[in-house]
């Protein structure tokens, strides 16, 4: 006989780099059993980044599969699980036939940078060039990162898509309401859906009116028809239906009712609800988001305005300050797959902790350009500083110490935009297992770091996102209902001017790093 433990709720966390599926006790947050599978990365061409939207697809379905059988070995009743939320690597672009249920090309990701020349000949006719001329509006610069550029040359390179869109048979999304639509029916009545969080990362919404925006709409020359219905981030917006994928059979019936693009949901799995509050997520790039509460805040010092949350349909939106690193985990896979200097991300650490040191030599990871605070397309990655001394591990100590650097250089600019600075750095995501890491960062900072013992923060925020919806109300985000996290503290060990010191060298190494690659180059063009 299946243990009952009360209401469970499920999480899918579809990040860059992996597909999770994870369960939560609704009573006490507990994570109860969870199933992981790694997504490929293609490469078509030097600065692009793809990813199968049907591989992507099967990666939930294995891993909810796999969670299932884990539950039912360890005797806990599945049909416990009374919702399900969803959380997503953000920008990242599909375009799909709802009439076959088949994607129309690749899944462009965020980090993905083949539209320099798209922005390029957008920037032209923008009064003065201004990379900012939507911030009031968006929140956003003008990027290669984010989605209505990558959907403007999916519509102006890829024949099939535009043909797609003329018959009228072309659904865009980001990754949300891919795995959305799929889940709820896909051809069979699948619900066309994001929420505001993703939204707000497209360049195409109108975070003060929450509504897709026909003026930029226009700019970009996206029609409006192909676009998702912008929903809250916590209501019930489909039921899961039956797949033939699943053997058991789970979840069909289940309502998905939880929506958040990674690190919003992240910012909720901290329990970052209060005006001020901030969280660092360690993934494949690093995001530091602050809750600035219902009022927009727009940075001085190159930070975006993004949406937090919005918890349920007649709640009210809260917004929040964040720095975007593109190149964080991504290092680490980078010395373990191209540069075949370790077999592991842990092999990594153990190089970095052998030396203890980078031995002057600085790594600026650019290798999608530079993000916050610099939105620099054009800069390139360098490792500097090289002496026939350096070895491998000193470029291991100096990739680590990189993404270090990266979270100083826009929690600088967080302090500078808010006035009030952190007096300590909470973080999450898998990078944060790395000890190495986590004292190096507290150094660099000169504050404290404190990490939540459960370090699955971002689908801890899709679930109770999920848990919470109305028709749903398992889970009770009122303050004095949360769970107090027990944390882990890691204090700055080294003086203020020695860390001061090798920012300093840092921030030479990046001005090193910039100007380096022009869109005329031969890495743009159409698709082979």
């Amino acid at each position: 006989m299946a243990s009952s433990l009360g209401p469970l709720v499920g999480a899918i966390d579809q990040g860059t780099s992996s597909t999770r599926f994870l369960v939560f006790n609704a009573a006490t947050a507990e994570l109860l059993s969870h199933h992981q599978v790694e997504i490929k990365q293609e490469f078509p061409k030097e600065g692009w980044v793809e990813q199968d939207p049907k591989e992507i697809l099967n990666s939930v379905y294995e891993c909810v599969e796999k969670t299932c059988e884990k539950m039912n070995e360890l005797n806990i009743d599945i049909t416990n699980i009374r919702a399900i939320g969803v959380t997503n690597q953000r920008e990242t672009t599909v375009v799909w036939d709802k009439t076959t249920g088949e994607p129309l090309y690749n899944a462009i990701v965020w980090l993905d940078l083949r539209t320099q020349s798209t922005v390029e000949h957008l920037l032209k006719r923008v009064p003065g060039k201004n990379k900012t001329f939507s911030k009031f509006k968006t929140g956003l610069p003008l990027s290669t990162y984010f989605s209505a550029v990558k959907l403007r040359w999916l519509l102006d390179n890829v024949e099939e898509i535009q043909k797609a869109v003329e018959e009228g048979r072309a659904l865009f999304g980001t990754i949300d309401s891919w795995l959305i639509w799929s889940l709820t029916g896909g051809i069979n009545g699948g619900i066309h859906c994001t929420d505001v969080t993703n939204a707000s990362r497209t360049m195409l919404f109108n975070i003060h009116s929450l509504e897709w925006d026909p003026d930029l709409c226009k700019f970009f020359e996206i029609p409006m028809e192909i676009l998702p219905t912008v929903r809250s981030s916590s209501e019930i917006y489909g039921l899961m239906v039956c797949f033939p994928v699943f053997e058991s059979g789970a979840l069909t019936g289940v309502p998905i009712s939880g929506c958040l693009g990674d690190q919003h949901a992240a910012l909720v799995g901290q329990m970052c609800f209060q005006d001020g509050q901030a969280k660092n997520t360690y993934g494949t790039g690093c995001f530091l988001l602050c809750n600035t509460g219902q009022k927009t805040v727009f940075s001085e010092h190159g930070l975006i305005t993004t949406i937090a949350y919005k918890m349920g349909r007649d709640k009210p939106a809260f917004y929040a300050l964040e720095g975007s690193v593109a190149i964080a985990g991504a290092v680490v896979r980078w010395l373990r797959d191209n540069l075949g200097i370790a077999k592991s991300s842990l092999e990594v650490e153990k190089l970095a902790e052998d030396v203890g040191t980078s031995y002057g030599c600085y790594f600026v990871p650019a290798f999608s350009g530079l993000y916050a605070p610099y939105w620099e397309p054009s800069a390139r990655g360098i490792i500097c500083g090289l002496t026939q001394f350096t070895n491998k591990n000193h470029i291991a100590f100096a990739a680590l110490e990189a993404v270090c650097f990266q979270t100083r250089e826009i929690l600088d600019a967080m302090n500078k935009d808010c006035g009030i600075p952190l007096n300590q750095l909470q973080v999450d995501g898998g990078m944060t297992n790395n000890k190495i890491l986590m004292q190096l960062q507290s150094d660099i900072l000169c504050i404290p770091v404190v990490k939540p013992s459960m370090t699955e923060t971002t689908a801890l925020g899709a679930a109770m996102a999920a848990g919470a919806a109305e028709g749903v109300d398992v889970w009770s985000l009122n303050p004095g209902d949360l769970t107090a996290v027990t944390c882990e503290r890691f204090e700055p060990q080294i003086n203020p001017e020695e860390s001061e010191y090798r920012y300093a060298r840092w921030k030479k190494a990046v001005m090193k790093s910039m100007g380096w690659e022009t869109s005329n180059g031969p890495s743009n063009g159409k698709p082979k």
